[in-house]
């Protein structure tokens, strides 16, 4: 007769490092990832948002904080002849930045194109228009 030790299903489960892998890879997954560059005239944010359309987005800017975020709900339904099967899907992000006082927060556009959303947000004349110099320490 041979004795096997027999593990809990819930230590099995826990245990396994495949589990928290593929939750933490979708929660990254979950929020887009973000390029910010800047020009003389503006600021650009790019967000990788594939799979989304421009109506999920809600962009928002509130005294110097850019907001950008998405709600999304999808509701799957399968009908057979012995069940009814029905999924909800819920995905939401959030993310904002703080601006700096070059900008000119009423000239800022949107567009979302091939799964990234481009915002741009021009900066004030002032600004554009200052050059760099070297400061001597004395």
């Amino acid at each position: 007769m041979t004795l096997i030790k027999r593990r809990p299903l819930f230590t099995d489960f826990f245990e396994n490092d495949r589990f928290f892998d593929n939750f933490e890879k979708d929660l990254i997954n979950r929020i887009p990832s973000v390029n910010i560059t800047e020009n003389g005239k503006e600021f650009k944010i790019e967000f990788g948002a594939p799979g989304l359309k421009k109506e999920d987005f809600k962009i928002d800017i509130d005294k110097n904080t850019l907001t950008v975020s998405s709600e999304k709900e999808e509701k799957k339904k399968e009908e057979n002849e012995r069940f009814t099967k029905q999924e909800f899907n819920y995905s939401s992000f959030s993310r904002s930045f703080i601006l700096p006082d070059s900008v000119e927060t009423e000239n800022v556009k949107a567009k979302y194109e091939d799964g990234v959303l481009k915002i741009h947000i021009g900066k004030k004349e002032d600004s554009k228009n200052k050059e760099k110099k070297q400061i001597q320490v004395s």
